[in-house]
């Protein structure tokens, strides 16, 4: 689609590492990015929003447990959903009120997305993705015997449940989405990855798993012809060697180049973010560029002035 961006949101653009993790310290924070946006479609730009929900769900999961013995815990799934509402419910909110500032009447919507996924895909058998809160040892020995759960140690801060992280396929609401942006709106979608279902005759089923927020996002912004993915996390840009002294800030890179830094990045670090922008870029034979970049510079990210900026092989 003509000028249209896909903005994917960390966590850490509604709420960073360090807070206490209020609701009003997430709106406060939601403001300052929301900002920049109402920016970016004042300029003439399209939007499409992508979320993360890693403290959130994870706060959800807690209350689950915290109550499990009065209310019946929800599947991941539902978690995810709930998370989407609640999180989409502040950023809709809180863009429209931006756009107003700047003079913009569009409307903004928060849709309840699904993801496909294979049933086939290998990951479903090897859960790796650490979810939800941590737990001591004795605690985390009583979950896994009650619920048959998977865990494992997590950076040395206790216990977390581990689930299947399926690569996405379609986005399966994509036409709608299509449909709200002709009619002009602003869509918050897809988020924290998707809830992910598998297909079979017609029929939808959910998968206790969860999607990478940005692999989602490059699946969403392949289909709707993006010209731009931006995908806003924790740092500035893209570094070499980052956190030794030798770290070096990478203004641009190619599509080959990031995708042979990405092979030498550990799961869950940069390198996912990296394998979903060069998904992009090259199933968007080189009609679409990836920018990453955080919060506080997204615009200036926009205008090729920070961040980190993948296009086409040998661009």
């Amino acid at each position: 689609m003509h000028n249209l961006d896909v903005i994917a949101l960390g966590g850490n653009a509604i709420l960073p590492a360090g807070k206490a993790g209020t609701i009003y310290e997430q709106f406060a924070i939601t403001r300052v990015t929301m900002r920049q946006i109402a920016v970016l479609v004042r300029s003439g730009r399209n939007v499409v929003l992508t979320h993360g929900n890693g403290p959130i769900v994870g706060n959800i999961m807690l209350r689950n447990e915290a109550v499990r013995d009065a209310i019946a815990p929800m599947p991941l799934g539902i978690c995810v959903a709930d998370s989407q509402g609640g999180i989409g419910y502040m950023l809709q909110q809180v863009l429209r009120n931006a756009l107003r500032a700047e003079g913009i009447t569009r409307e903004v919507v928060t849709l309840v997305t699904q993801v496909l996924v294979s049933p086939d895909d290998p990951a479903l058998a090897r859960p790796t993705k650490p979810i939800g809160p941590f737990y001591a040892p004795e605690r985390a020995r009583e979950l896994m015997n009650e619920t048959g759960w998977e865990m494992v140690e997590d950076s040395q801060r206790g216990w977390r449940r581990v689930v299947a992280s399926p690569r996405p396929l379609g986005i399966v609401e994509e036409g709608v989405v299509r449909r709200l942006l002709e009619a002009g709106v602003v869509v918050v979608t897809v988020g924290g990855g998707g809830i992910p279902v598998v297909a079979a005759d017609e029929k939808l089923d959910g998968v206790e798993a969860v999607v990478d927020k940005d692999y989602a996002t490059a699946v969403l912004a392949v289909a709707l012809e993006a010209e731009r993915v931006i995908l806003v996390t924790d740092v500035d840009s893209v570094y070499r060697d980052y956190g030794s002294p030798a770290a070096a800030r990478i203004p641009r890179m190619n599509a080959d180049e990031a995708a042979r830094m990405a092979a030498t990045l550990p799961p869950g670090s940069m390198g996912s973010k990296l394998e979903a922008a060069v998904d992009f870029v090259r199933r968007r034979g080189g009609a679409g560029v990836a920018v990453i970049t955080r919060p506080e510079d997204l615009l200036l990210a926009a205008a090729g002035r920070a961040g980190t900026r993948i296009a086409g092989s040998g661009a």
